[in-house]
């Protein structure tokens, strides 16, 4: 089935789906008959997977446990990453794609970012070190409206304009990318008992930087629609 255009221009570019290895796993994923849309409902769950690892984190206290949580964090992101990846080049590439391959595309994403934040932020709970400007828990809510509305943003500046804008510097794989740092020196401080705060200035990152983005992205839009371009139909 052809991919509706909509899909096709809500694409986000990226260089990883140029990689050898992306081909390969896609073209596998096409052959055994994995749906685009199945897919895109994977990254739900591997986002609740994380959100899992993150709320049980900050009670570990052995070796095991610590590195087990804080190490199934960065998998279940990394795993939500790719099925985000390979979603639509199973579609578009592997011709795929289906008349509502458009929503499972946007859809889910915004779950598993709420999912993906809100646990984060109870990665901290418990922790009296944390509590510094911000209380890493509000910070974690903070963030998971901030990578909402950035969508929103995108999806309402679509329905304007016909275009996508996918700027940063608090986009999807930027939130992600700042996460996964905060996590690793987040697990580091946990394993040689040190005050806790990689989680906290991660997720203060993303907040802020979020909210950078989102007055860009309007501010873009705003300009683009004083300057005569018609609302797409």
């Amino acid at each position: 089935m052809s991919v509706p255009e909509e899909h096709l221009a809500s694409r986000r570019s990226l260089k990883s789906r140029d990689t050898r290895w992306a081909h390969a796993l896609a073209g596998w994923l096409v052959r055994s008959g994995v749906s685009p849309n199945a897919i895109s409902v994977l990254s739900v769950l591997f986002a609740g997977g994380a959100m899992a690892c993150f709320m049980v984190a900050g009670d570990q206290s052995s070796t095991a446990g610590i590195l087990g949580v804080w190490l199934g964090a960065l998998a279940c992101i990394q795993l939500r990453l790719l099925c985000n990846l390979m979603d639509g080049m199973v579609a578009v590439e592997g011709g795929k794609g289906s008349a509502v391959g458009a929503i499972f595309n946007d859809a889910p994403d915004r779950v598993a970012d709420v999912l993906i934040m809100v646990g984060a932020g109870y990665s901290g709970a418990g922790d009296p070190g944390v509590v510094k400007l911000f209380h890493v828990i509000p910070m974690g809510w903070c963030c998971a409206v901030v990578s909402v509305w950035t969508a929103y943003i995108r999806v309402l500046g679509a329905s304007l304009t016909g275009k996508h804008d996918f700027q940063g510097p608090m986009a999807k794989q930027h939130r992600m990318a700042v996460l996964c740092g905060g996590t690793l020196i987040e697990l580091t401080q946990h394993l040689m008992g040190w005050e806790r705060w990689g989680i906290l200035t991660a997720l203060s990152l993303i907040f802020f930087g979020g909210l950078w983005t989102c007055w860009q992205r309007l501010a873009l839009l705003a300009q683009a629609l004083r300057a005569g371009e018609k609302p797409s139909v």
